[in-house]
């Protein structure tokens, strides 16, 4: 193999890396956002509870 052919193969690695990172970026952004989302879910459930529980005069538990 030709140096110019291992420098198209490493070029062409970097670019398939390049490009797998790019997409594992986009995949974790968005797993973020569902995480996030998952958490306001959970605060406003923890809140609806405690009101619930405040109305119905139990003790917070936890």
């Amino acid at each position: 193999m030709g140096v110019t052919e291992r420098v198209w193969a490493a070029l062409t690695a970097m670019i398939k890396l390049e490009d797998k990172v790019v997409r594992q970026g986009a995949v974790i952004k968005d797993h973020q956002q569902k995480i996030e989302d998952l958490t306001g879910r959970m605060i406003r459930m923890e809140t609806t509870m405690e009101l619930l529980m405040r109305a119905s005069g139990q003790k917070r538990i936890g």
